[in-house]
């Protein structure tokens, strides 16, 4: 009984608004504080900060604990990544940093602290887990970008190699001479030099920024849309919010509306045909 009144009140600990707040601006606050000893400081002042970085980290732990009961007690908690990512960091952030040979680990991981607002706040997570699963789909977008910039390089260094040598002389220089095109880094320049020679080379530069910088471009951003409102709807369903679970309520209720009715044509059924004899 009183292991359940504790899960209960570690629930809603970890569920309150005000405590979220909290985490959020320690994490916060413990960024900033990395920040500072980047600085020459005074030692007293030093140690005050290093102080109140090992509160922050007891902080962090209680924090998990809460979060591990709540789940009761089950390692359900860790099959979810970010719940394994959060503890990784704050074990580690436990080791002693003093004297020690992991001094400099230590100390990065601290920094990397910074990342626990993504575990904290959903917003952030639904951002990493969409594209997270945007890139198998945008690696293939950037496998047919590579093979234009293949295609537009090997032409280039043909066309162009005995004006600039520099920039066209072969088919690697000319990829990286491309890409400063597609990225409009001065690219008028090279394509005014070598339209002194071909007037009409101006179609080679617009058509390529025209597949890459528009069309390819859209396709990744039109990706990461599509799986950022994918994350939003299953996010929605999780936590029984939004139109999408609105949605699947009805089609739940419809579904044991026409069940029930089912029954009750067949129970009509059967006492008509018993009627009958």
């Amino acid at each position: 009984m009183l292991i359940t009144q504790l899960k209960e009140s570690l629930n809603r600990l970890n569920n309150n608004r005000i405590f979220q707040f909290i985490i959020i601006s320690v994490i916060i606050f413990s960024a900033l504080m990395i920040g500072v000893k980047t600085y020459d400081i005074d030692p007293d002042y030093l140690k005050i900060i290093t102080f109140i970085d090992i509160a922050i980290t007891y902080l962090f732990l209680f924090e998990i604990i809460v979060r591990f009961i709540a789940e009761g007690h089950s390692f359900t908690f860790f099959k979810k990544a970010w719940n394994v990512f959060d503890t990784l960091i704050v074990a580690v952030s436990l080791i002693p940093i003093d004297d020690s040979e992991a001094v400099l680990l230590a100390r990065l991981v601290r920094i990397f602290r910074v990342l626990r607002l993504i575990s904290i706040v959903p917003e952030l997570r639904i951002l990493i887990s969409a594209l997270i699963k945007a890139l198998p789909p945008m690696g293939y977008v950037l496998l047919l970008m590579f093979i234009i910039f293949y295609i537009y390089a090997a032409a280039g260094s043909m066309l162009f190699g005995e004006i600039n040598e520099v920039l066209w002389g072969d088919i690697l220089v000319a990829m990286l001479t491309l890409f400063r095109v597609v990225t409009f880094e001065d690219w008028t320049d090279v394509m005014y030099e070598t339209m002194k020679v071909y007037p009409l080379s101006w179609t080679f530069y617009l058509s390529f920024i025209f597949l890459n910088a528009f069309v390819f471009l859209n396709m990744m951003i039109g990706i990461v849309i599509d799986r950022m409102q994918r994350e939003h709807e299953a996010y929605d369903l999780e936590n029984d919010e939004g139109e999408v679970s609105a949605i699947k309520h009805i089609h739940e209720d419809t579904k044991a509306i026409l069940e029930r009715m089912e029954k009750l044509e067949k129970q009509l059924t059967q006492s008509l045909s018993q009627q009958g004899k």
